[in-house]
């Protein structure tokens, strides 16, 4: 400690250091939490829209009459012979 330093000097030193200090530990308290919830993105409820299924619809199946099945075979076999 010099001559020209008074106590209230080195005390009002101290204190700013301390309060940077809790502000700098403060802030990176409150960027490492914004970058938590930032981390698992939500989408924004839309309450007037149903909730969208995770699986696809089911398989559906129609039996087909013979002459269905016989016109089927006739479009393939045109589609087949235009290569």
């Amino acid at each position: 400690m010099s001559e020209r330093d008074s106590i209230l000097r080195l005390t009002g030193t101290a204190l700013l250091t301390l309060a940077a200090g809790a502000w700098a530990v403060g802030l990176v308290r409150v960027l490492r939490r914004g970058r938590a919830e930032a981390s698992w993105p939500t989408a924004p409820r839309l309450d007037a829209l149903p909730e969208q299924r995770r699986t696809g619809p089911d398989l559906e199946a129609v039996e087909l009459t013979p002459a269905e099945r016989a016109a089927f075979a006739g479009l393939v076999r045109r589609l087949g012979e235009s290569d």
